[in-house]
């Protein structure tokens, strides 16, 4: 039997569970009295529980309020990981137990207790040595007092234990950070150097292993019980979604909040005064609970009493990371901004330093030259890349903005945000559809204009060049995957169940339509990818289940926290080698384009005939357009003005693989475009700087009478004209053919 309750019973069960990460010293803290029941006539405003096994010392400060009079049982239980440990019924009445003497009879008023006690060597022996160093050990001492006479449980009350280890790191984020953004970066630089194959592959698992984050941080932000470790896990990718703690920008966020007519929350600020609750207050004004609750092994944490406020969800992300709840939006729309601002800052700034290193001699004239010639474009695809990263950030943060309407201009925020980010990404990818479906009406070959124009290719290539060229419009499905995942749980904060439901469903959706399509541009990509929807749907999984939908015992949903836990830590740290080491090939490595196989669609093909033209080519093909040195300034809204003259490309693309008279055999009827592009007309006289610089495909200020795009010439006559004459070498790619 246990002494006391006070003591050894709500000691030792405080000392027997909780989290790992790296303590000096041993010790099982408490913070939290959490009431188990409706209408419990015991509360503690503060409760501060410590023990230290070195010197075997138990110190407490507690202050509450009790209604119970008269002689009372207390039952003492410990759950570690929904298990029921140890039991133990105490009898204050009882002789023996001299610690409880001031608890018989037990007087309704203020409880204040201050004090340290030691603990026996009985009851260390009863706390197993892992307690101490396991992290997130999801333990708790819960206290039932009852009548003694009529066995009617008069109060309920849990203490959840820690002994200050976690995994929780803030090592975990920043290397989970740097590796993607080396992903992102790497590929960036291999595409400059012409790498283009490279490029694809490291940018397209890069943004899948940023994906995988962004999935696990949205885990985290569902509003369901989670085990502590399952809580701790996903707040390590809670950056991925903008919700980092900066203290001038929660300044800011208050100050704007207060501005606009908002009123913040004060959680934090009354930590040192108040633990859980303030009794007989009205839900709003007291709601100054600073305690996020872990997973309830009995629902009746829920039942709680109306005074009591539980933060779940997105309030939970956010108070872990140590930022009041109004301020979470703000911080995720602020940290939105910065990313688009240090990018363009970023790209602005690379190319007056490549330009810099030319004139001085440092660097070579023909190094990034279709970026430095095409900065500008090639800035725009970033950003609707940079559009397409924050995309699930923005939108459970707008969804949910709209359900808590913190002040006005937060609501304005978030309405103006969501609908230009859907806007860009709806207009991006209907662009994408109606360049694929003229090229396969010109050339049968969806490839053939999404990879041979450099505009289009660096403008809207973020949407597509992870894909095969025939699964170009796969990146919609996954927009509206994304897009309905953050509806639920950006909306539904008030019902976990509902949100766990919807997660495995369209989890579920997306792993059948990868794992049967298998849209991504290779066998490994489609691995990498199809292996991450399958993670995130056995997620989806175990987190309907902690919603206890299914009304399984504590220690079911304790176990599969670890396991989750478990599985999650080896694939993250598989996903984090493998992007790492991609993009340590790409960057150090001479020829990084032999570790992969050619693609089946031929874009290769397609992109190298317009980058690595030689410059006597390249000069024949500008003097037949008629363009002259510079950087295209047209506006490029329409259509068909986001490529080139598909006749000229094929023109440029038979010579540079010496077949022009085998592929490009002109016979009536002729091509429109033809009349105001021939490359032996007059415009062939007009004078050629011959010390301007390598010409590329973005040195195109002239206004050309028509492109293969243009007014001048319609799809029914070009498409008539490449009928009548021998089909593209390059029409096999994708799955098309010339019959």
């Amino acid at each position: 039997m246990f002494p006391s309750l006070s003591r050894s019973g709500l000691l030792l069960l405080a000392a027997t569970a909780v989290p790992f990460v790296a303590a000096k010293e041993r010790v099982i803290t408490s913070s939290s009295l959490n009431p188990c029941m409706a209408n419990s006539s015991l509360t503690a405003n503060l409760f501060n529980v410590a023990f230290t096994p070195n010197n075997r010392s138990l110190g407490f400060d507690i202050e509450g309020m009790s209604t119970i009079s008269g002689r009372i049982m207390a039952n003492v239980e410990l759950l570690v990981y929904g298990y029921s440990a140890l039991k133990q019924s105490m009898n204050p009445c009882d002789a023996g137990n001299k610690d409880l003497e001031g608890l018989c009879p037990m007087n309704a008023g203020s409880v204040q207790l201050r004090s340290s006690l030691p603990i026996s060597a009985e009851i260390m022996s009863k706390i197993p040595g892992i307690a101490y160093t396991i992290p997130d050990l999801d333990a708790k001492v819960r206290i039932r007092i009852s009548d003694a006479n009529t066995q009617q449980v008069l109060a309920c009350v849990e203490a959840e234990l820690s002994n200050g280890h976690s995994v929780d790191q803030k090592a975990v984020a920043w290397v989970t950070a740097v590796i993607a953004v080396l992903g992102l970066m790497a590929s960036a630089v291999t595409s400059g150097l012409g790498h283009t194959n490279t490029a694809a592959h490291v940018a397209a698992n890069a943004m899948s292993l940023f994906g995988y984050f962004q999935s696990q941080a949205l885990l985290g932000m569902m509003a369901v019980p989670l085990p502590p470790i399952v809580a701790a896990w996903t707040q390590n990718f809670q950056w991925s979604m903008g919700i980092i703690r900066v203290g001038f920008l929660q300044r800011l966020a208050t100050w704007y909040q207060r501005s606009t007519g908002g009123t913040p929350t004060t959680y934090l600020s009354q930590l040192t005064t108040q633990s859980i609750e303030v009794q007989k207050r009205s839900l709003e004004v007291t709601a100054r609970m600073a305690r996020i609750m872990g997973r309830s092994n009995a629902g009746s944490l829920e039942l709680a009493d109306k005074n009591r406020v539980v933060l779940r969800g997105i309030e939970r992300v956010g108070f872990r990371a140590k930022m009041e709840t109004t301020n979470v939006f703000f911080t995720g729309y602020t940290f939105f901004i910065i990313f688009l601002l240090v990018t363009t800052i970023g790209v602005i700034t690379f190319k007056f330093i490549c330009e810099g290193l030319v004139k001085a001699g440092k660097m070579k004239s023909d190094k990034f030259v279709d970026f430095r010639n095409g900065w500008q474009t090639v800035l725009k695809g970033i950003l609707y890349r940079v559009v397409l990263i924050c995309f699930p950030q923005m939108m459970v943060l707008c969804f949910w903005e709209y359900t808590r309407r913190d002040s006005a201009g937060e609501v304005v925020l978030a309405v103006f945000t969501m609908l230009t980010m859907i806007g860009i990404l709806a207009w991006a990818s209907s662009k994408v559809v109606r360049i694929a479906q003229r090229s396969i009406a010109m050339h049968k070959n969806p490839a053939y204009i999404l990879y041979s124009d450099p505009v289009a290719l660096n403008k809207w290539g973020f949407l597509y060049v992870q894909f095969k060229a025939a699964a170009y419009w796969f990146i919609i499905p996954i927009l509206i995957h994304v897009l309905i995942k953050a509806l639920f749980i950006g909306v539904a904060q008030s019902n976990g169940v509902a949100q766990a439901i919807a997660l495995v469903l369209v989890e579920a959706a997306l792993l059948i339509g990868v794992a049967v399509m298998r849209p991504y541009m290779d066998k490994k990509t489609n691995g990498f990818n199809i292996a991450i929807a399958a993670i995130n749907f056995v997620g989806s999984i175990f987190f309907l289940v902690f919603s206890e939908v299914f009304n399984q015992p504590g220690i079911v949903s304790g176990v599969m926290g670890v396991v989750f836990f478990v599985y999650n830590c080896v694939f993250a740290l598989v996903l984090l080698l493998m992007v790492l080491v991609s993009s340590g090939f790409a960057l150090f490595t001479k020829n990084p384009d032999t570790r992969y196989q050619p693609m089946r669609d031929d874009r290769g093909s397609f992109i190298k005939s317009q980058t690595q033209l030689t410059t006597e080519l390249d000069a024949l093909g500008a003097t037949a357009r008629g363009e002259g040195k510079g950087t295209h300034s047209q506006s490029r809204i329409d259509d068909d003005d986001d490529s080139f003259s598909s006749a000229e490309q094929q023109r440029q693309l038979a010579s540079k693989e010496g077949h022009f008279s085998e592929h490009y055999q002109p016979a009536p009827p002729r091509s429109p475009i033809e009349r105001t592009a021939s490359p032996y007309g007059a415009q062939q006289q007009q004078y050629q700087n011959p010390n301007a610089v390598s010409p590329s495909y973005y040195d195109r200020n002239s206004p050309a009478p028509s492109t293969g795009y243009g007014r001048a010439g319609s799809l029914r006559n070009e498409a008539t004209y490449r009928s009548a004459n021998n089909s593209s070498p390059w029409q096999r790619g994708a799955g098309y053919d010339g019959h």
